[in-house]
Parts: structure tokens; C-alpha cells; sequence
């Protein structure tokens, strides 16, 4: 403790110390974070989710077990989706579609097809999922 006048004591904390630590902490996790790019492997958990509401025509987009992929049971060309669905779009006024795919598909290939379908103009894309089961 410090005295300013004699008899009278000042007691404060120094924070300077705390402040310096601080800012080293800091500093670490700036550097280190970017290097952190690679996530661990996890199982995703099954969940039980809300239904999305619906219009009265559904528009279903399949991709199966072979990577074809069809749309309301009509098998199609990934090349012709995007024009496809343009032309559907216009003639029925769909806004939302719905993508379901087998588990064995890769996520990079039912992303590409998620964003054939962005590219039309419809941005409401609900996926099709299995409610948990029960062991």
C-alpha cells in the first residue's frame, strides 16, 4: 500500500499486470485460430423436427443410391435441373422445394445440386429426413 500524504493509506489494485495478460492471451488465440482449419469426425444425431409447411403442388427433388436424381418421380439429367426447374417455377408459381437424398451420397454432391437449384431463384429448400428411431 501506498501512502499520498502521510497517515492516509491508498489501497487500489494494479490492474496493469491483469491488462498485459490479457492482451498476451489474446494475441495466442488470434495466431492460433486460423490454424485451426481441420473439425473432428462426428455422427450427426437424428432429431425430431417441425414440418415445414406446404403448398397444396410439392415439388420433390430425389437424388437415389446412383446419384440420379429426379423430380416428383421423373428421372432427369443433373445437366437440364437448373432449366427445368426455371420452366416449372414460372408455369406453377412453386416457391419451395423439397430435396431428399439417400445417406450414402457424398454432402459436396447434394450441395451442388442444392445450389443448381438456388440458382433458379428458389431459395426455400427443405430437406427430407427420417424422425429418429426408436431402440
Amino acid at each position: 500500500m501506498v501512502s499520498n500524504k502521510p497517515g492516509r493509506l491508498v489501497s487500489e489494485i494494479n490492474v496493469t499486470p491483469l491488462v498485459d495478460v490479457m492482451l498476451v492471451l489474446l494475441i495466442i488465440f488470434m495466431v492460433s485460430a486460423p490454424m485451426m482449419k481441420e473439425g473432428m469426425k462426428v455422427d450427426l444425431p437424428e432429431v425430431e423436427a417441425r414440418a415445414m409447411e406446404t403448398q397444396n403442388q410439392d415439388l420433390v427433388i430425389t437424388i437415389s443410391k446412383d446419384s440420379t436424381v429426379d423430380i416428383n418421380g421423373s428421372p432427369i439429367e443433373l445437366s437440364r435441373l437448373d432449366a427445368i426447374l426455371a420452366q416449372i417455377k414460372q408455369q406453377r408459381g412453386v416457391e419451395s422445394v423439397f430435396l431428399q437424398a439417400d445417406a450414402s451420397i457424398s454432402y459436396g454432391y447434394v450441395v451442388e445440386v442444392m445450389a443448381m437449384i438456388r440458382s433458379t431463384g428458389l431459395t426455400k429448400i427443405g430437406l427430407v429426413t427420417q424422425p429418429p428411431s426408436k431402440k
